[in-house]
């Protein structure tokens, strides 16, 4: 693609420069913007072909010279800095050139006035008499079709010219259609025909289309001749039907809407390069005017494009729907979404427990610590807890007592050494299907009410009082939003916003929540049916209790008799990981949702016929 909207001149050239390797010299006249809009690839040539003629359009062109470097001038100085040929045909293009051309038979001076109307405003043609040469300057293109005419004329003979200018059809077609119907006319100079051969010189009828002027160029040995064909040519020379401009597209893929869209604005572009082009006499008005008058409308309930133009608009813009209106491939994703937690919680401790048999159940003394596992007391009533803790118990038994009506051993102390870790929590695993381009998102959680305002007056003796309160609604939970792009080669480009969300704590009032959340947005690059792999660090903590019974707690290394201390370690990392799978057509959404349908069916013939527990 080669494609520039608003572009600046300078940018441009670099860009041109950079593909085509051609080293250019810009005039500091040339300024101003370029748009340039193509919808397939372009090859080098064709670039450079394309840059000069919107250089054209804006009142400048290229220039040769001897040094290799292309000079970008305005139009009025191109013939002072113009490359000189002649002899062979100049190569195709848009650059101004200069070409020297040798009459053979004819007389250059009486050729300027034939030639002249066909050239640019801004070109220019000098005769030479004493070698009987015509010097013109011109773009190459335009050169060439002078050329041809020129061969055309400079025949042996008193042969007729004639123009015959076009308004509303197309000269090359008008050119076919007149060499199928008068045998002794052909479009090649020199050759006849055999009707024109089985004639003579005197029948021999030459006519050549001029695509840039849109007009004809007749030569006969007879004046007679011209006439007729140039009757006969008025003739079909109408303008076409209106009501075959109109034409409804209808769409198979596309959305008829955005469609329509791109669309209006590449008529938009090619209008506004006709008018900055400068008038050439000759052109039909329908050349000028069809892009301005074509109009393109959008039936959203049929999907389709309602298309007024003129023959030769609606083609280019049918070539466009052509290659527009295709299937988008889709992307498959599975994700994952799993919170990996490293928590790590260290108790050690003694407790302690004293009492008397003979009290009937009167307490002596207790150091049982809240919050440290084990309860002393508990672990007195039901020895078997000791055994079903996880860490390390000792524990000292001593007699049976009475607490609380429950007979339970007299246990001298207990003694604690605990280490915990948890490892991960799978948070979700989201499959989304979406287009090319285009976004996918999955909630999953809870509308939760968030207070975002409130009024309340003070009681007056003037009337009743309406407090009331504003209340907004979020989701809480966890969102995943992706929305994938194909690029060439196989390769998926995704742009990933993931969030997780919790309440902090649970409240009645919606003035007091308060929310944990936490989110990841990135872009990336997979390969398809490659996975990746994104999160971080979210939560480091480190809490430290210490409980111990006053005073005896701070005697050293006896202490640790008389207290218990309970250290916790927290790593939270958030990890998402991504699979992006390219489903192109029909047979690979069929295969690919076949695959999954019967893996689901076997897991749940797996989980029916795993018996019961109970």
């Amino acid at each position: 693609m080669f494609n520039f909207q608003e572009a600046d001149i300078q940018a441009v050239v670099k860009t041109v420069s950079q593909i085509t390797g051609k080293n250019f010299l810009l005039d500091p006249r040339v300024k101003g913007k370029l748009t340039i809009i193509s919808t397939q690839p372009v090859s080098k040539n064709a670039i450079y072909q394309i840059f000069l003629a919107s250089l054209k359009a804006q009142g400048y062109t290229a220039v040769d010279s001897a040094s290799g470097f292309i000079k970008l001038v305005p139009l009025g100085d191109a013939k002072q800095n113009a490359d000189v040929s002649s002899g062979v045909m100049p190569r195709p293009g848009e650059q101004t050139i200069t070409h020297v051309v040798t009459v053979q038979h004819s007389s250059a001076a009486q050729l300027v006035p034939l030639l002249r109307p066909l050239m640019a405003p801004t070109s220019q043609i000098s005769v030479y008499p004493p070698s009987n040469t015509l010097i013109v300057t011109d773009y190459a293109d335009n050169i060439r079709n002078l050329l041809r005419i020129v061969e055309i004329i400079d025949q042996r003979g008193g042969a007729e010219l004639a123009i015959i200018a076009l308004k509303h059809a197309s000269a090359l077609d008008i050119a076919d259609m007149v060499v199928r119907l008068y045998p002794n006319v052909s479009q090649t100079p020199g050759i006849p025909t055999p009707a024109q051969a089985a004639g003579g010189e005197a029948d021999r009828v030459t006519i050549l289309p001029d695509l840039r002027t849109n007009s004809l160029l007749v030569r006969a040995e007879n004046l007679g001749a011209i006439e007729d064909l140039r009757e006969f040519i008025e003739k079909l020379d109408v303008p076409a039907r209106v009501s075959g401009n109109t034409r409804v597209v209808y769409l198979r893929n596309a959305e008829a809407s955005k469609l329509a869209e791109i669309l209006r604005g590449l008529l938009a572009g090619e209008a506004r390069a006709q008018t900055a082009a400068p008038a050439i006499p000759g052109r039909p008005a329908a050349a000028r005017t069809g892009v301005e008058s074509s109009q393109i409308q959008a039936d959203e309930a049929t999907n389709s494009l309602v298309i007024s133009a003129p023959d030769a608009v609606f083609n280019n813009l049918r070539a466009v729907i052509e290659k527009l209106d295709v299937r988008r491939a889709q992307v498959f994703i599975e994700a994952l979404i799993a919170e990996i937690t490293t928590d790590k919680a260290t108790q050690l401790g003694v407790q302690w427990f004293a009492g008397d048999q003979k009290s009937g159940g009167s307490l002596g003394a207790v150091t049982n610590f809240p919050g440290t596992g084990t309860s002393i007391i508990a672990a007195a009533a039901n020895p078997a807890a000791l055994a079903a803790s996880g860490g390390l118990s000792l524990a000292f038994v001593g007699e049976t007592i009475t607490v609380d009506g429950r007979q339970i051993r007299g246990l001298g102390a207990l003694a604690q050494a605990l280490e915990q870790k948890n490892i991960a929590n799978i948070m979700s695993t989201p499959n989304l299907l979406t287009l090319d381009n285009a976004e996918a998102k999955i909630v999953v959680g809870q509308n939760v009410p968030f207070l975002t305002g409130s009024f309340s007056q003070a009681t007056t003796t003037t009337g009743a009082v309406n407090p009331f309160q504003t209340i907004e609604r979020k989701d809480v939970g966890l969102t995943l939003k992706i929305k994938p792009q194909i690029s060439e080669g196989g390769t998926v480009k995704l742009q990933i916003f993931q969030e997780s969300s919790t309440v902090a704590r649970a409240t009645v009032a919606a003035s007091d929540l308060v929310t944990n959340k936490r989110s990841l947005e990135t872009t990336v690059v997979v390969d398809d049916g490659n996975t990746v792999v994104l999160g971080g660090l979210i939560e480091d903590s480190l809490s430290d209790n210490t409980q111990a019974v006053p005073w005896l707690g701070r005697i050293p290394l006896l202490g640790w008799l008389f207290k218990s201390n309970e250290k916790k370690k927290t790593k939270t990392n958030l990890m998402v990981f991504l699979r992006p799978i390219i489903v192109r057509g029909p047979e690979d959404s069929y295969g690919f949702t076949r695959s999954r349908y019967e893996h689901l069916r076997a897991t749940e013939k797996t989980v029916s016929k795993t018996p019961s527990p109970l």
